[in-house]
């Protein structure tokens, strides 16, 4: 949610040096005021008014739960799980990798945004589940583009997302710019340390996922740039980035200005 608003990287600079922000422009006019006079006061050019993080922590928005909104699916997590519906296998079973790894500060509030989704406490979503927590939003997607979303997000073909599918799908995506995870998730397929992903090890990754009809010659080929017939790292950190906010290796200045909501809230996605 942008609060520095202008159609070019000139007008964004003009806008921070005013230090005016944007509360007109969507979807500010539906927030809550107490969110709002939290990023304003958060975002006070004079650093003697400016919150400290224990009053950050310490504020309404954070600490009353009567003044957050029940929002089970905000459109920053629908737009995430859109994003994951169009990845390939490999890339959602790797990502399913990175999220089973990371602490709860990394994950931020999705534990808790799984928990109020999964109304019955099953410990899965199931497609009922999912289409009251879009209607809670006010989501106007179909039940057709509602079982898509499900079934992508859904890796094992299980018929619902468990916890660890929820969180590589609505995974904010800066995680997959770290090193560190991508090292992590190429060493699971990568079981001899050679090198290279085999279709042997492709197949067994996908055996503990629970995929038996999978073409794992076309998994390979999709990301296999040098026709080898297996995966180097250099291939699968390429894959890894592909379609990524930052994929093309340049952040113009308007999205490193434009300030989310949900990163100033959870400082360990920046």
């Amino acid at each position: 949610m942008h609060v520095f608003f202008s159609e070019t990287e000139a007008g964004i600079f003009r806008q921070i040096l005013r230090g005016k922000l944007d509360f007109e422009s969507e979807p500010w006019p539906s927030i809550s005021d107490s969110a709002k006079d939290l990023v304003r006061t958060m975002l006070c050019r004079d650093p003697t008014k400016r919150l400290s993080a224990h009053e950050v922590l310490c504020h309404p928005w954070i600490v009353d739960d009567a003044v957050a909104p029940d929002k089970p699916i905000d459109s920053a997590v629908l737009s995430r799980l859109k994003h994951f519906s169009a990845m390939n296998k490999l890339k959602k079973m790797a990502l399913r990798v990175i999220a089973e790894s990371l602490s709860e500060e990394e994950i931020g509030g999705l534990r808790e945004l799984f928990k109020m989704i999964d109304a019955d406490n099953s410990g899965t979503i199931t497609f009922d589940e999912l289409k009251d927590g879009l209607k809670r939003v006010g989501s106007e997607l179909t039940e057709h583009e509602i079982q898509a979303l499900m079934d992508a997000a859904d890796i094992d073909n299980s018929g619902t997302i468990d916890y660890g599918e929820f969180i590589a799908a609505t995974l904010h995506m800066n995680k997959l710019e770290r090193e560190e995870n991508l090292v992590s998730a190429f060493s699971f397929f990568d079981k001899d340390g050679s090198g290279f992903i085999t279709i042997d090890e492709l197949s067994h990754a996908c055996r503990k996922f629970g995929l038996d009809d999978v073409h794992l010659e076309d998994m390979i080929k999709d990301v296999d740039q040098n026709n080898d017939g297996q995966i180097d790292y250099s291939e699968f950190t390429a894959m890894m980035r592909k379609g990524n906010a930052s994929a093309t290796g340049r952040r113009t200045m308007r999205n490193s200005l434009n300030l989310n909501l949900g990163d100033i809230l959870n400082p360990s996605n920046s």
